[in-house]
């Protein structure tokens, strides 16, 4: 069992930096949706707050990597990103 080590500073609403043992990353967005970038990979978070459900996927890679996936999850996770960021910076 390893120590483990975690903070979260929030810069401003829908901007938060990440501590780890690890390193550090970003976090755009809030509830329900954002984006982290870490070390030059971007990754998308979607869920539904409160229930534990959530989907994620690395939003930097071309899908040329012979999995044959088409791409299309990716979109939609950015649409959903950018319908919450835009919710959190403009309504409510």
């Amino acid at each position: 069992m390893g120590f483990r080590f975690q903070k979260r500073i929030r810069i401003f609403k829908g901007l938060t930096l990440n501590l780890s043992k690890s390193g550090t990353s970003w976090a755009l967005g809030g509830r329900g949706a954002s984006v982290n970038l870490k070390d030059g990979k971007a990754t998308g978070n979607v869920g539904i707050p409160g229930t534990g459900l959530s989907y994620r996927e690395r939003l930097d890679s071309d899908g040329s990597d012979g999995s044959g996936k088409s791409g299309v999850a990716g979109w939609v996770v950015w649409l959903v990103i950018a319908v919450v960021l835009l919710g959190v910076f403009f309504g409510r």
